[in-house]
C-alpha cells in the first residue's frame, strides 16, 4: 500500500480525505454505514457564536448535476457545541474540525477563543462566505480587505490549525487566498458554493424561500478545479481542494491541480459511502501508477 499520509497546516491526515461543512452533520451520524475513523478529517456543520433558527422552508431544490441549498447555517451556538457535542466526537481517532461562520467580526473573534481550549479540537475552518451585518450583507470572503481583517483578528486569539473557506463568487480568487495567507492562514479550502437559483415555471415563483441559494455537486466541478489550480500557483501554504467530488478519480484531479486535501460533500447525500470509497481508490491508483506516497501526485499536473 501506499503512504496516504498528509500534512495540511498544522493537521496531520492519516489520508488526504475530508468532509465538508453542512454535508456530514457532526460525523457521529455516519457511523451506521462507515468506519468514521478512517476517514483524514471531519468538518463538523457550520457553527455560529449563538444559536440561529436557519432559513424558512424550502430551502433545498435539486437542479441538473447539482443541488441548491439555503439553509442559512442553522445550528445551536458554539456553546452548545462545546457542552453537548465536543464530548461525543472528540473521541473519534480522527481530526475534527469545526467550520465557523458569523455576521460580525466580533462573532468570530469570540467564537474562536471559546473553542481555542479544546486540547481534541486541532482546528478550525473559517467560513469567511458568510454576510458582514456590518457592512450591509457583504461577504466577508469577497474583499480582500474585509478578508484579511477576519484572518487577521481571528489568528490573533485563536492558537490552532487555521482553514480558510473561500468563496468562488469573487473576481480573482487568488487575491484573496494571497491574503488571508498574508495574515496568518495556515491552508485555504475551495471551493464553497456558487451562488444559483431555481424557479417554478407553473407557479412563476422561485422555489427556494430566499430566491437564491448555494449550488455545489458536480455542475461545479470544472469551476473548482479551476480555481483550485490558479490557487495552489499563488500560495506557499496548502490548498484544500472541493467542488463536485463524486468519486475517487474526481478527487485526484483536484490534487494534480495542486490541492494537497479533498473535501467531499454533497456526494455524502446519494452515498453515505463514498469517502472510504475515494481513500480506497485513491491508494489503487497510486500503486498502479507506481506512487509510494500521496504526496508525489500534488500539483503533478503536466502542462
Amino acid at each position: 500500500m501506499a503512504n496516504l499520509n498528509i500534512n495540511i497546516g498544522k493537521l496531520q491526515l492519516k489520508n488526504p480525505v475530508m468532509t465538508a461543512s453542512g454535508t456530514f452533520g457532526y460525523g457521529t451520524e455516519y457511523s451506521d454505514f462507515i468506519d468514521i475513523s478512517r476517514i483524514g478529517g471531519i468538518i463538523v456543520k457550520g457553527t455560529t457564536l449563538r444559536s440561529r433558527q436557519g432559513n424558512a422552508y424550502p430551502r433545498m431544490a435539486e437542479t441538473p448535476s447539482g443541488m441548491l441549498n439555503a439553509v442559512g447555517l442553522q445550528n445551536k451556538g458554539v456553546d452548545y457545541f462545546i457542552n453537548h457535542i465536543y464530548p461525543t466526537v472528540k473521541v473519534i481517532d480522527t481530526n475534527v474540525i469545526v467550520n465557523l461562520s458569523g455576521s460580525t467580526l466580533e462573532d468570530y473573534i469570540e467564537a474562536a477563543e471559546m473553542l481555542n481550549d479544546l486540547d481534541k479540537l486541532p482546528g478550525i475552518e473559517l467560513n469567511i462566505s458568510c454576510p458582514n451585518v456590518k457592512e450591509g450583507g457583504m461577504a466577508f470572503g469577497i474583499s480582500c480587505l474585509s478578508a484579511a481583517e477576519v484572518v487577521r483578528e481571528v489568528r490573533r486569539v485563536y492558537k490552532n490549525d487555521l482553514m480558510v473557506k473561500l468563496s468562488p463568487n469573487v473576481t480573482d480568487i487568488s487575491e484573496i487566498a494571497r491574503a488571508v495567507e498574508a495574515e496568518g492562514a495556515d491552508s485555504v479550502s475551495l471551493i464553497n458554493t456558487l451562488l444559483g437559483m431555481a424557479i417554478d415555471s407553473e407557479k412563476r415563483k422561485p422555489i427556494l424561500s430566499t430566491i437564491t441559494g448555494g449550488l455545489s455537486g458536480p455542475a461545479v466541478k470544472p469551476i473548482a478545479l479551476r480555481m483550485v489550480w490558479e490557487v495552489a500557483k499563488a500560495v506557499k501554504i496548502p490548498v484544500v481542494g472541493m467542488g463536485g467530488i463524486m468519486n475517487a478519480a474526481d478527487a485526484i484531479e483536484f490534487m494534480l491541480a495542486g490541492a494537497s486535501g479533498v473535501q467531499i460533500g454533497t456526494a455524502n447525500f446519494i452515498d453515505p459511502t463514498v469517502t472510504i470509497k475515494v481513500i480506497d481508490g485513491i491508494d489503487e491508483y497510486l500503486n498502479r501508477h507506481g506512487y509510494s506516497s500521496v504526496i508525489d501526485i500534488i500539483g503533478a499536473l503536466e502542462v
